[in-house]
């Protein structure tokens, strides 16, 4: 079984002057990528969930992604926020949810320039992203937030709303009324991202026109990308489920079909997703009569499908969830885990081999430590409220 120590000895070679690198199958960070925001702030997020543990060590690493954070050369010291990474200069959502998490843990768990780095998160992400009349964040601007991009995403909402809980944990006791207005709002969005799942007969959009009118279409010729595929993305409904249920149990008056909508959400992606092509496991992205589109299996998505499964058996007492995540977790450690490194292989094909069409290499440890972390502990808004 997957070791959570020897998970994060792996991450530790991730460490790099500007924070935290992207790390190939040999545990090297890849020397030709640039630091992106996304990856320092998500190790940083793992190495405060080490500190909450006791890890020896971590509290120095959380301290050297705080550092690199606020100092490095991703914060933007004259237009404010951070670049997304240090040859890309614009500002984005998803980044800066991260940064937001990143700062949050850091503060829960105690470590020094934490609570200055939760502050400017906030800040930048309330002022430039949040929009208050959609209950929703927009996507990108230019470095100087003079332009702001047409296109809308769910994909940044989603991790805005794992940033505003973790927040709002971290703030809770000291600043109410921030707590409050970010659980509201983590609140607002996630009852709007279901809305528009159970519109769709359990199939979330992704893509959005500036108006939040959804653009099935997007990235039609681009079905692969990253972080903006085309069609129903299986992993994102997995993840949507479980965050309803951290915020169910976390926000004062939430809507009241959430929890029915978790089930839903998460029944669709299990059925429709698992070996939809004939092969085990759940492909990428399915179109929208759910047909695989690309059907390369990822380890986050199946690290977000066991981690739906163990929140919901937690809120539900409902047996069965548990019994999916024990059998999708065997398959995770026939299929994806690499003895090697001690992390999981990050693509594979359907037939089983390492894949690349999507991710190279190994990038991070955000998703299968939070799987491991998540077994047997409480549901609370964030992970390092759960460990605390």
């Amino acid at each position: 079984m997957t070791d959570l120590d020897r998970l994060l000895d792996f991450a530790e070679r991730s460490r790099v002057p500007g924070g935290f690198g992207y790390l190939g199958d040999d545990g090297r960070v890849l020397p030709d990528r640039p630091v992106e925001t996304w990856i320092v702030a998500r190790m940083t997020h793992v190495f405060g969930l080490a500190r909450l543990l006791g890890r020896p060590g971590a509290d120095e690493l959380v301290r050297h992604g705080v550092v690199a954070l606020t100092e490095g050369p991703l914060r933007d010291a004259e237009d404010g926020g951070w670049r997304a990474s240090t040859d890309d200069d614009t500002k984005a959502a998803y980044p800066h949810a991260f940064v937001m998490l990143a700062g949050s843990t850091a503060v829960t768990a105690g470590v020094r320039g934490g609570a200055e780095l939760l502050e400017a998160a906030i800040g930048v992400w309330q002022d430039r992203f949040w929009d208050d009349d959609a209950g929703m964040a927009v996507e990108q601007w230019d470095r100087t937030w003079s332009r702001l991009d047409d296109y809308r995403g769910i994909n940044a909402n989603m991790h805005g709303v794992e940033a505003s809980l973790a927040a709002a944990d971290a703030l809770a006791g000291t600043d109410p009324v921030t707590t409050e207005r970010l659980r509201q709002q983590a609140s607002r969005t996630a009852d709007r991202a279901m809305g528009w799942a159970r519109e769709r007969g359990w199939r979330l959009p992704e893509h959005f026109t500036s108006d939040w009118v959804p653009d099935l279409e997007y990235n039609r010729e681009q079905p692969a990308d990253p972080f903006r595929p085309y069609g129903v993305t299986v992993g994102h409904l997995f993840e949507w489920a479980r965050l309803a249920m951290h915020v169910q149990v976390i926000t004062p008056g939430p809507p009241d079909r959430l929890r029915d909508d978790a089930v839903a959400l998460f029944a669709a992606a299990a059925d429709r997703g698992w070996g939809a092509d004939g092969h085990p496991g759940f492909p990428y992205t399915l179109d929208w009569a759910d047909r695989p589109v690309v059907p390369a299996r990822m380890h986050w998505v199946l690290c977000e499908a066991i981690a739906a499964a163990l929140v919901l058996a937690q809120v539900t007492g409902e047996a069965s969830y548990r019994e999916r995540a024990a059998e999708w977790r065997d398959y995770g450690e026939r299929s994806f885990a690499d003895p090697a490194t001690g992390s999981w292989h990050h693509e594979l094909t359907p037939g089983g081999e390492v894949g690349s069409g999507t991710w190279a290499g190994q990038p991070d440890a955000y998703h299968l430590a939070q799987m491991l972390l998540l077994d047997g502990r409480p549901v609370r808004g964030s992970m390092a409220a759960a460990l605390r």
